[in-house]
């Protein structure tokens, strides 16, 4: 990474604006369900601490309007939970660049915390309003961005604040282009990815992208349908992209051409209905019965694709193979998890759903790394830079 960290700065005594993402999953009674991403900005957070700076937090959290207060959407119980980390006081501001904030930001002293209300409460975040950003940057001294999930926006606080203020990665955002980046430039092989979903179009690019790095290609999902209605299958009620599929034919004919083992999953968990409780059967990938609807992919499909999966030096896998939220139909992404728990290569998550699975069934700390960023990391799998992250001063 060719990128300042904040290491390469001096922070000590300083004001440091550190973008960090803390939008985490909260229930109806304001209660944080998963801290995962609070505690993946810890070692920068203790980093400038223990360097005598004044820590300004900065983050969103959820889709509020961006009209103003939204008392379902406040920050307050991040700051809560925050404190009980640091196990120090984290001053909560009540609004972004009002009084409340001003106040605080103004009187803070070396080794405090504060944490700016959520930055989506103003619209002119999400615009990259240079107003907006200016005053942001009014807050400190040095910019940090340690927020990966969120770099793939050019936003005031990703993109606009790096205009006023000496700029540099923090160590979530370095650890996740290190290790997303040296899967990309410099593979390990048996490199094999794994894509899943419900779309092909979500991943075209990625598709696109990683047909010349790897050496298997595993497709599952919703989006193996459009694959199948390409190769002449009659597919019933199941997902199907129909714009997509002269893509789907491409995109096996170059796999072919540039010799990636492309895998379909040969087997299909089919349903009568989208019901947990639907009556459901096993059926051949080419013969899916009409009316009926994939959901997951079958035994032998999980079997085929654990075998690629445990003998790879290096997986990467983005999207579920299946209707993982309902029970009766995660046995697919659960067989991928466990392939990759019992793989001893380097194994990537590329974040939003696939991650979400993945802790949900237990495997997460089996895992080399999963991405905090879903849209992110995606992107950067595409080879697309990220405006986040170029923003940021070069060593």
């Amino acid at each position: 990474m060719n990128k300042k960290t904040l290491e390469d700065i001096p922070v000590s005594g300083k004001k440091v604006l550190v973008r960090v993402d803390f939008n985490v999953p909260l229930d109806k009674g304001h209660n944080i369900t998963d801290d995962t991403r609070i505690r993946a900005a810890l070692p920068t957070i203790r980093y400038l601490l223990d360097h005598n700076a004044k820590v300004i937090l900065m983050s969103h959290l959820g889709r509020p309007k961006g009209t103003g207060f939204e008392p379902d959407f406040s920050m307050a119980p991040v700051a809560k939970r925050l404190s009980e980390l640091l196990g120090q006081e984290v001053h909560a501001a009540g609004d972004v660049i009002g009084d409340s904030a001003k106040s605080l930001a103004g009187n803070i002293k070396e080794g405090e915390v504060v944490l700016l209300e959520n930055l989506r409460f103003h619209k002119e975040e999400k615009k990259n309003d240079p107003g907006f950003a200016r005053e942001l940057a009014g807050f400190g001294e040095v910019y940090i961005n340690d927020a990966f999930g969120t770099a793939h926006r050019a936003h005031a606080s990703t993109e606009g604040v790096t205009h006023y203020l000496p700029s540099a990665a923090g160590y979530l955002m370095k650890k996740e282009l290190d290790i997303l980046g040296a899967a990309l430039d410099d593979p390990e092989h048996p490199f094999v990815a794994i894509l899943g979903g419900a779309k092909v179009s979500d991943k075209i690019g990625v598709i696109r992208n990683l047909i010349n790095k790897v050496d298997t290609l595993i497709i599952g999902g919703g989006m193996a349908y459009t694959f199948f209605r390409a190769m002449g299958y009659e597919i019933g009620k199941s997902l199907l992209e129909e714009d997509k599929v002269a893509l789907a034919k491409e995109l096996m004919q170059e796999a072919k051409d540039k010799n990636v083992k492309l895998l379909l999953p040969s087997d299909t968990v089919v349903a009568e209905e989208f019901s947990n409780d639907a009556k459901s059967q096993v059926v051949s990938s080419n013969a899916i019965p009409a009316g009926w609807q994939g959901l997951d992919i079958g035994p032998a499909a999980r079997a085929e694709f654990g075998k690629e999966i445990e003998k790879a030096k290096l997986v990467v896998w983005n999207g579920p193979m299946g209707v993982f939220e309902m029970p009766a139909f995660a046995k697919g992404t659960e067989a991928i998890a466990d392939a990759m728990s019992r793989c001893g290569g380097t194994t990537i998550i590329g974040g939003g759903d696939s991650a979400a699975a993945v802790k949900k069934l237990g495997y997460g700390d089996k895992m080399t790394h999963i991405s905090t960023g879903g849209g992110a990391s995606l992107e950067f799998l595409e080879g697309k830079e990220l405006p986040g992250v170029a923003a940021l001063n070069d060593k």
